[in-house]
């Protein structure tokens, strides 16, 4: 047997394992989304019988505190998928992210499929609440998830396809930035609207406090700033543009 074929055996042993995987990983995932969902419509049949909508309905400080380690502990479990998953670094965090995507997609599937909410992609919804509430609607958490699935399918494509594939700096750099600018897009109207209207808050009691549940539990979105979101949107899809294009010339 010649280098090539041994090559090319090896390749296709690759891609064949990372389909298993992908199956795998895709499924455990959907399977979290529906646990989410589930948690949700329970909250939502307690708080919000008649149907989820702005202002929130007040909730006892264990209930949001409670909530807030829930998300830490759904991000926790998605990031061990990846780290048990990825052979290093690079694919952890590929991994990760599909993992994330997944889950936050089908997630919105199964509330559509169960409680048919929501009604459109423009309802709005609480998205986090770490460290602040993250909210806008439904349409662009979808839309910045499956470009995390093409970053995500770029990478472990790559990787499987060459020996070296990881991000250069100047890749992340790109990468991170259109990152932050979508999350300041996700918290700038809870964050304005908490600065002005309740500005004898302390700034360590901004983030996690029983004031600051109480004044959110006032709080009625204004205005998603799409144009910004989609500025940092245009960022990630650069960097995942120039990743890609770099690794087909290597090739």
């Amino acid at each position: 047997m010649n280098t090539n074929q041994q090559n090319t055996m090896s390749e296709n042993q690759s891609n064949l394992l990372i389909s298993k995987t992908l199956i795998w990983v895709t499924l455990i995932c959907i399977a979290m989304a529906m646990l989410e969902s589930s948690v949700v419509i329970y909250l939502r049949e307690l708080y919000y019988p008649t149907g989820f909508q702005f202002p929130l309905k007040p909730a006892s400080y264990t209930i949001a505190v409670t909530e807030i380690f829930r998300e830490l502990a759904t991000i926790i479990m998605l990031s061990g998928i990846g780290m048990l998953v990825g052979k290093n670094k690079q694919e952890r965090f590929a991994w990760f992210i599909y993992s994330f995507a997944i889950w936050d997609i089908f997630y919105y599937v199964f509330l559509y499929l169960i409680i048919n909410w929501p009604l459109s992609l423009s309802d709005w919804d609480v998205l986090f609440l770490i460290p602040i509430m993250w909210v806008g609607p439904v349409w662009a958490p979808v839309l910045l998830s499956v470009l995390m699935i093409l970053l995500a399918q770029c990478i472990l494509y790559f990787s499987g396809h060459r020996q070296i594939s990881e991000l250069k700096l100047h890749e992340w750099i790109v990468l991170i930035t259109g990152a932050l600018i979508v999350i300041i897009a996700f918290c700038k109207d809870f964050y304005l609207y908490m600065t002005s209207h309740f500005p004898t808050i302390p700034g360590t009691q901004l983030f996690f406090s029983k004031r600051t549940f109480e004044y959110a539990a006032q709080y009625i979105p204004v205005r998603f700033d799409v144009m910004l979101f989609l500025f940092g949107c245009a960022v990630i899809c650069a960097g995942i543009g120039i990743y890609a294009i770099r690794n087909m010339k290597e090739e």
